[in-house]
């Protein structure tokens, strides 16, 4: 481990998001939430990791409908006055204990699949009806489907604001539905849901300004991006820098405050001739924050390990030189924090002795 993590406790200061670390939990599937409200067990998981002072959580992905969105069993929505009953006492115990919580936005898209749904005749959204590049499975996304989808996503960022969260994030990774807009392997479209780089981000475009028109200039909106796809773990949205702005760009025209990319393994360049990752080249062609994000703290990537392989704690070194040369401003942490609440405090005690190996069998338990 690093001689000094200092820079990862130094407090974290924007335009409308201010926190006492630059550590995030990242938002991970649990699937402990029967009847998609999120129950005592889930409010207890988030106020504990607010008890080991993580600077901000980001929830595990929360659906924006009952219907086309979510095909993850026991995936928590904020639709239903129960579910958004359940959000309010998870927020109100974050808070309780000192923390900062945002709920991510989650439309699965052509990742939904019916056959573990309530409505398995309802087929899943896509920008193109895509799943797999070269292979259409359902029709294209309509016009009225767009739009609701998208009043969906803004009604549900309105309820995470009325019940008190501090930040909204849009999932707009990992080949979700958004993400199907983003890629151009999967969004096929000749109309202005897609072609250029303005059409392919017009759909989040809209989500985001709609949103910030409802919630106000001062409210923090993030969005999760990444270049890998389920589909395609080498897969590219944008090839180059020059490409990485144009996707970005229109997004904070739209009313983005944070980028947060997602990666498999943090460390690795986003393009030949430099050493920035995908935060790294976020802020640089923005000037926005961003979060970084992948296999942080741990000796194997995430996929891996949710594969069997067991992953050993890791040195922060990388971690620590990269932000101390302000690449990103936060890093998210994912399944170290997963299993031990308190992996935050052990690190800026130096208890590095402490520190867990992660195994699959975490993923079974709310710890």
């Amino acid at each position: 481990m690093s001689a000094t993590t200092d820079i990862l406790f130094t407090p974290f200061t924007s335009e409308n998001l201010n926190l006492k670390n630059r550590i995030v939990m990242a938002p991970m599937t649990r699937s402990f939430s029967p009847d998609n409200i999120p129950g005592e067990d889930v409010a207890a998981y988030y106020r504990r990791r607010a008890e080991g002072d993580v600077g901000l959580i980001l929830t595990e992905g929360v659906s924006t409908n009952q219907t086309t969105a979510s095909g993850t069993p026991n995936v928590p929505n904020i639709v239903t006055d129960a579910a958004k009953a359940g959000w309010k006492k998870v927020v109100d115990g974050v808070h309780g204990a000192g923390g900062k919580i945002g709920v991510q936005l989650w439309h699965e898209g052509p990742y939904r699949n019916p056959e573990k749904t309530a409505h398995p005749d309802i087929p899943s959204w896509s920008a193109s009806g895509v799943k797999v590049p070269g292979k259409a499975i359902w029709e294209p996304m309509s016009e009225a489907e767009i739009e609701t989808a998208i009043t969906e996503f803004v009604d549900a960022a309105v309820a995470a604001k009325e019940l008190g969260f501090d930040a909204v994030e849009f999932h707009g990774a990992h080949s979700y539905l958004l993400d199907s807009f983003f890629w151009d392997q999967t969004n096929l479209r000749d109309d202005k849901w897609g072609g250029d780089w303005k059409g392919r981000t017009h759909f989040a475009c809209e989500i985001i300004r709609r949103t910030r028109e409802k919630v106000g200039a001062n409210y923090p909106l993030i969005i999760r991006l990444s270049q890998w796809k389920q589909q395609d773990f080498s897969a590219k949205t944008a090839a180059t820098p020059q490409e990485m702005e144009q996707w970005l760009a229109p997004l904070v025209e739209a009313g983005i405050d944070i980028f947060h990319m997602s990666q498999r393994r943090f460390w690795e360049p986003s393009f030949e001739g430099s050493a920035l990752n995908d935060a790294g080249w976020a802020k640089k062609v923005t000037g926005k924050p961003a979060i970084s994000v992948g296999s942080v703290g741990l000796s194997g990537e995430f996929i891996a390990a949710y594969g069997g392989e067991a992953s050993e704690p890791a040195s922060l070194d990388r971690l620590v030189e990269m932000m101390d040369r302000e690449e990103f401003d936060l890093i998210a942490v994912g399944r170290a924090l997963l299993q031990d609440p308190e992996w935050v405090v052990k690190i800026r005690d130096g208890r590095n002795g402490d520190l867990q190996n992660f195994t699959k069998d975490a993923l079974g338990k709310l710890y």
